[in-house]
């Protein structure tokens, strides 16, 4: 544990951020989850649920939890599985 003060609220604010950024990570692979369920259902609301999912892609890129790279793979493999 710290002794320094700044070092002890550094400590504080890294858990913060650890906390949102995994929520924010479950979230993202939640979305894809259930966009792939629905695309292996052949539901009819698939097209709502893979732009939802590529709506919290782009979030995830904006938020800097994904590289834009992998962003765009995500979200190319999620739209060849929809169309196939």
């Amino acid at each position: 544990m710290p002794n320094i003060k700044s070092a002890k609220k550094r400590v504080n604010v890294i858990a913060v951020k650890t906390a949102r950024n995994k929520a924010n990570r479950s979230a993202l692979k939640t979305e894809i989850k259930k966009a792939n369920a629905a695309i292996e259902a052949n539901a009819e609301d698939k097209a709502v649920a893979v732009n939802a999912a590529i709506k919290k892609i782009d979030q995830a890129v904006a938020k800097g939890l994904l590289h834009k790279n992998t962003a765009a793979r995500k979200k190319s493999a999620l739209a060849k599985k929809a169309n196939a």
